[in-house]
């Protein structure tokens, strides 16, 4: 498709588009004869994913940039945040996986290797091994990066805290994302089509994660308490 065709199609003015092209963060078109440039439904889907980022989630492009090439970015990033990011990045590179090198975390993170090791062995994440070393999605980077805050935090061996506790969430999430799934699918079953039910899950997801986190913490305060008020066992 044309220049003009894209435009139609994902909302956004050219010269916005070019911006985005200049920042690196959607292929370049294939150019089959000078000053022609064909378009795809990859730079549709990009572009697209570019403005959820945007408006949802609050991303300037330079945070974008700095994300998809495996560096952080100031503020928090939502799961959803990355689950684009990653689409982002296969769209740009043309591959499935978009790495990030478990040796770029080190400086802030000196465990990260042994800490990806662990979490990769006990099921949590996978490792991607290329000819430039190991490497991590953009969201098992996030999770590596999530563990060396709460080694920050006081969270170690020290603690017997280390990553093997992460375990516990595996059974959890399965649990509680089979339950969704089979809501969800028996409730919209024969009464909305495939794009209206994607569209529902998109926005749906990250709500019930902020959700789900709110009940944890009020769950993890009330039992606090009530552990901390009880009396000790008696011998």
């Amino acid at each position: 498709m044309k220049m003009r065709d894209l435009e139609i199609r994902t909302g956004v003015h050219r010269e916005t588009i070019r911006v985005y092209l200049r920042h690196g963060l959607i292929p370049e078109p294939d150019r089959p004869h000078r000053n022609v440039a064909d378009y795809s439904e990859k730079h549709v889907s990009a572009i697209i994913t570019i403005r959820q980022l945007q408006q949802e989630s609050r991303l300037t492009l330079a945070q974008i940039g700095a994300l998809m090439d495996g560096n952080s970015a100031q503020g928090a990033v939502g799961a959803s945040a990355l689950d684009k990011l990653e689409q982002l990045v296969a769209h740009r590179s043309g591959a499935d996986g978009p790495p990030v090198s478990i040796a770029s975390l080190l400086n802030h993170y000196p465990h990260a290797e042994e800490d990806a090791r662990t979490l990769a062995r006990i099921g949590i994440l996978a490792i991607i091994e290329t000819e430039q070393g190991d490497m991590l999605s953009l969201s098992s980077a996030q999770i590596v990066r999530i563990w060396g805050e709460m080694r920050k935090a006081g969270f170690d061996g020290n603690l017997d805290y280390t990553p093997e506790i992460l375990g516990f969430y595996i059974e959890a999430a399965d649990f509680v994302g089979r339950w969704e799934a089979t809501t969800f699918l028996q409730r919209i079953a024969g009464r909305i089509g495939v794009d209206e039910a994607a569209g529902m899950v998109e926005k749906a997801l990250p709500l019930m994660l902020d959700f789900f986190g709110l009940l944890r913490q009020q769950a993890f305060f009330r039992h606090f308490e009530a552990i901390r008020s009880s009396p000790p066992a008696k011998e």
